[in-house]
């Protein structure tokens, strides 16, 4: 009985130890891909395409339908 209890033991640590030793290799690679996507697919910084006026827009139109659905409770 105790030689199952030892042996069970051994193959929990091993296992336990195959699995730890896979997720760090998997982190390692993980964080090297994303260095060389960094590296040769980097972002492009963001356009300005004069979306000011449309977000000033989109605000005016909002707060028209609000004072709109205010005036309509009355």
């Amino acid at each position: 009985m105790e030689n199952m209890v030892a042996e069970s033991v051994k193959y929990m640590i091993l296992g336990m130890g195959i699995v730890f030793v896979f997720l760090y290799i998997m982190v390692l690679v993980l964080q090297l891909q994303a260095k060389l996507i960094a590296k040769y697919f980097p972002e492009k910084p963001a356009q300005p395409t004069g979306t000011a006026g449309l977000e000033k827009r989109k605000v005016a139109v909002i707060v028209a339908a609000i004072q709109h659905h205010k005036n309509i409770g009355k």
